[in-house]
């Protein structure tokens, strides 16, 4: 495991003695812009993190994990919250959340401040971090679980699915069904770097057998039954030939389904639907939609898990990525 960066590695990279580059990092004192800039940039560079446990403690981590996740709104991260949480409830660590908004540089700093408080361990969401961000995890000395993701490089430990895979798998099945003229309604990208990915395999399903989308809807924020229904009706006036959505959520197919029922359209007979996650708000709905289950729950425990073997006194660092291969349901609209 590599070993956390020093205050004296600061100092020596900037050419400062050390207090001058406590004095900066911490916002005491004065120093010239020049200095300022040299320190700010070395403790980027190696991947710098105060620590904020003060004492006799600070060489010690506290019984915290630390999770980062894009949105605590969205059903998804919910439920991977409330899997990592049943496995830790049954130890002395507490996990404390932070949320980035789905934007890399507040991540950045969600995670430098998470780092700091010397936890157990640290759970993000995602593989895609800023250079500075990847620098601090792959330093911190810690257990690191990037979660939801395994299309991409992991710092140390990943957990999740393949979401190119998923997109392709979906795709196929949509196809081998018969259906040819397809639409798209989903996040604007790269803001939602999963749900890009899911994307691009759903493409690449179309484009071996030789299918282009008639057309796609996108938007940002998040997922709403109403943006569901406002986006499949947009959709729908401007390209009425589509006889099959596939949706990034299933926040979104729901809400698609919704529109065709208030508007009398046949489901999956004039207009098939799909989404992801395999969420159960579906379970609510008069037709059951058509998704891929992203293992959400289960990917949580699993972070967990994964942690608490890090305690063990046996454990042997091994960088390792779990992958859950979630196949699609087809429901009632597909």
């Amino acid at each position: 495991m590599a070993r956390r960066p020093t205050l004296k590695d600061i100092s020596e990279l900037a050419g400062v003695s050390e207090m001058t580059a406590s004095r900066v990092l911490r916002g005491k004192g004065e120093a010239s812009p020049t200095t300022r800039d040299r320190v700010l940039e070395a403790a980027k560079k190696v991947g710098y993190v105060p620590n904020r446990i003060a004492g006799s403690l600070s060489s010690k981590s506290v019984d915290l994990v630390g999770v980062v996740v894009p949105s605590i709104s969205s059903f998804v991260f919910a439920e991977v919250l409330t899997g990592l949480s049943n496995i830790l409830k049954t130890t002395a660590m507490q996990p404390v959340f932070g949320v980035s908004d789905y934007d890399l540089n507040t991540e950045e700093t969600v995670i430098r401040e998470m780092l700091s408080w010397q936890p157990k361990g640290l759970v993000v969401a995602g593989l895609e971090h800023t250079d500075a961000a990847r620098k601090m995890m792959a330093n911190a000395g810690i257990p690191i679980v990037e979660i939801m993701d395994v299309d991409g490089d992991p710092v140390d430990l990943a957990v999740g699915v393949s979401h190119r895979r998923a997109g392709y798998e979906t795709g196929k099945a949509i196809i081998a069904r018969g259906y040819r003229k397809l639409g798209f309604i989903g996040t604007k990208y790269p803001l939602d770097h999963r749900a890009a990915k899911r994307f691009q395999g759903f493409q690449q399903a179309l484009s071996e057998a030789g299918i282009t989308l008639c057309d796609q809807e996108f938007f940002s924020g998040g997922s709403t039954l109403l943006l569901g229904r406002q986006l499949t009706e947009k959709l729908l006036e401007r390209s009425p030939e589509i006889e099959m959505i596939y949706y990034s959520s299933d926040t979104m197919s729901c809400g698609g389904l919704m529109h065709c029922i208030m508007n009398d359209i046949s489901v999956p007979d004039q207009l098939a639907l799909a989404g992801f996650n395999g969420l159960d708000l579906r379970n609510g709905m008069p037709m059951l939609t058509a998704t891929m289950n992203a293992y959400r729950f289960e990917i949580g425990k699993k972070a967990a898990q994964l942690i608490l073997e890090h305690e063990q006194p046996d454990y042997r660092a091994v960088r390792q990525v779990v992958e859950f291969k979630p196949d699609i349901e087809f429901g009632d609209t597909l």
